[in-house]
């Protein structure tokens, strides 16, 4: 197999909608092997299904429609923890397993949400089928093979009225749409499902959402959806190319968002970074100034991706006593990482690990986790840092070795999703 080019931006039009197999057909049509992307769904879900894909036309507009016909009938386990115990231990490449599990877990989370269940507890219905898994594993394989580093999309067509599901008769856009849709921009588009929970959650774990930035563009390709609309093109497009930018081949975009503050009871700060965390920005911190007068203040600072910043700013006014907020749009680049647990005593605990081109760059102890466990064990945090970097070098997590194939995704808040999480 013949290493893709690395470093090209996509582009999604999702404008009439989005399905997994519509965007696995316009990758495709862009000109990812449909071979390759066969191998990588074989390893997750061997002899189960058999991709093909065939020209049509949506509204007189030529486009790809991949078909998943069922080669077994016997389904796997549906839930979600042995869903990502197989794409885990499947052999496939980092950026395609990084992928995948991103996006099952946004799936897991928002049926988790609409459920009022845990994530781990959620049985999958529509989303965990063969087709859809299949559907998953192949955009991930597809945009690794057209060596696509970076991803963004449209605003996103959702559709309207009623849909049949596995929960019954729902209004559209279904509730686990909605829920994946958050901190996007939506319209209706048309009548009818125009967006699958399977598409939204492939656009919200691997993407940002923005209008066409400015490309080199090298490929395009076209995905058709089952229904043909008279007037309507049910297509989501794919381009691909090079993003027009000042950084590296791996930048991405990202919005800084700074205010300062100089009448804050500081002890309310650390609960405000922490609500920030949890909304989604890959960062926050403050940094004490002095303002005019000779004031002490403190400048916070809040690094989110660009769908998200509305959601943060308002966070911001609502929770702190700032009466103004700058924005800074910039680019940003940041090593892939996953994590994985080593024994310490006899708990697990998670380790950091950044890498880059399949090998080891970093290994860092959860330091969170680390101080949890020093605390019911009642010993110094110092001594179980040391044993966890021994446990680690024990395990083979050492600088320069290769990445394990089985490493988590990136739990933290991530700015466009695909191979590059966040953090600092």
């Amino acid at each position: 197999m013949t290493e893709p080019i690395s470093g090209r931006h996509g582009w999604i039009d999702a404008t009439a909608g989005v399905a997994g197999d519509m965007l696995l057909g316009a990758l495709i049509d862009a000109g990812a092997d449909l071979d390759r992307v066969q191998q990588a769904i074989d390893a997750v879900i061997p002899q189960s299904v058999r991709l093909s894909c065939a020209p049509v036309t949506r509204a007189g507009q030529r486009a790809a429609k991949v078909t998943v016909d069922l080669v077994s009938s016997t389904v796997p386990d549906r839930r979600w923890p042995m869903i990502r115990e197989r794409i885990s231990t499947a052999d496939v490449a980092p950026p395609i397993r990084d992928r995948c599990l991103r996006a099952f877990l946004r799936l897991a989370e928002a049926e988790a949400k609409v459920h009022g269940i845990a994530a781990d507890d959620v049985h999958f219905h529509e989303v965990g089928a063969l087709d859809s898994i299949a559907d998953v594993v192949g955009v991930a394989a597809a945009l690794d093979d057209l060596g696509v580093s970076t991803l963004s999309s449209s605003a996103v067509a959702v559709g309207s009225g009623r849909a049949h599901t596995a929960h019954g008769e729902l209004g559209v856009p279904v509730p686990a749409v909605v829920e994946l849709a958050t901190g996007w921009r939506i319209f209706a588009g048309g009548v009818g499902e125009l967006t699958t929970p399977t598409g939204m959650a492939l656009l919200a774990a691997l993407s940002t959402c923005e209008d066409l930035p400015p490309l080199s563009l090298e490929r395009s390709g076209s995905g058709a959806g089952t229904k043909d609309t008279p007037g309507r093109p049910n297509l989501t497009r794919a381009l691909i190319g090079s993003r027009a930018s000042h950084t590296d081949d791996n930048g991405e975009p990202a919005v800084l968002l700074e205010t300062n503050i100089d009448d804050f009871d500081p002890r309310l700060w650390p609960a405000v970074l922490a609500r920030l965390i949890t909304a989604g920005a890959a960062d926050a911190w403050l940094t004490p100034i002095l303002m005019k007068k000779g004031r002490p203040a403190h400048t916070l600072s809040v690094l989110a991706r660009p769908a998200q910043a509305d959601q943060l700013r308002d966070l911001i006014l609502n929770d702190t006593s700032s009466i103004g907020i700058r924005r800074i749009n910039l680019d940003r680049w940041a090593l892939p990482r996953g994590w994985k647990d080593v024994q310490v005593g006899d708990q697990a605990l998670p380790i950091k690990i950044s890498y880059r081109d399949g090998v080891i760059w970093q290994v860092t102890p959860e330091f969170d986790d680390l101080d949890h466990l020093a605390a019911d064990q009642l010993v110094a945090p110092q001594l179980l840092l040391e044993q966890a970097r021994s446990a680690a070098d024990a395990a083979g997590l050492v600088p320069g070795a290769p990445v394990p194939r089985d490493l988590r995704p990136d739990r933290a808040p991530q700015l466009t999703g695909g191979a590059e999480p966040p953090g600092e």
